[in-house]
């Protein structure tokens, strides 16, 4: 009886433990008919007592999904790059992956991000594991730190994707 209860403990242990990072405020762009890439944001809080790192992302609606950040280079253009190693949670802390920052980049996009849709996403977690978060697909959404003008389109139009390995 006792190694069935132990055994079920060991069960809901990664679900406790996934229980622990919280997913707020996430939104997709809408992508248009022919573009072949993606991005969606989200804020990230560690509500647990130990440190944690987002260390990948997964979804059916792209060939790859990655996380990417925005560097400037030598001649202060910006260009996204992945982000090598992971995104750091401190406990107790939150990390916003927002609009010309830190991002959830989806490449080869499978079909088209419509407006109203929704867009899972498998977040992987160093220590919590994977968390699976449905994100709306929302043009309309202007988030406060690009007021009322809106920022980049879905398709990031001419910015460079390479990663930061240059590949």
């Amino acid at each position: 009886m006792r190694a069935l209860a132990l055994a079920a403990v060991l069960t809901l242990a990664p679900l406790a433990v996934s229980a622990e990072i919280r997913v707020e405020d996430a939104y997709a762009r809408a992508s248009s008919p022919v573009a072949k890439t993606g991005a969606a944001f989200m804020v990230l809080t560690n509500d647990g007592a130990t440190d944690d790192r987002l260390v990948g992302v997964r979804t059916e609606a792209a060939e790859r999904a990655e996380l990417h950040t925005h560097i400037a280079d030598p001649n202060g253009m910006m260009q996204m790059r992945e982000i090598e190693g992971g995104i750091a949670l401190a406990a107790g802390e939150s990390h916003a992956l927002q609009r010309g920052g830190d991002h959830v980049m989806l490449l080869g996009l499978t079909g088209p991000l419509e407006q109203g849709d929704d867009l899972t996403l498998v977040l992987e977690f160093e220590a919590a594991g994977e968390l699976t978060i449905e994100v709306p697909v929302d043009n309309d959404r202007v988030p406060p730190e690009l007021g009322a003008a809106g920022g980049m389109h879905g398709d990031h139009g001419g910015m460079d994707h390479g990663s930061a390995t240059g590949n």
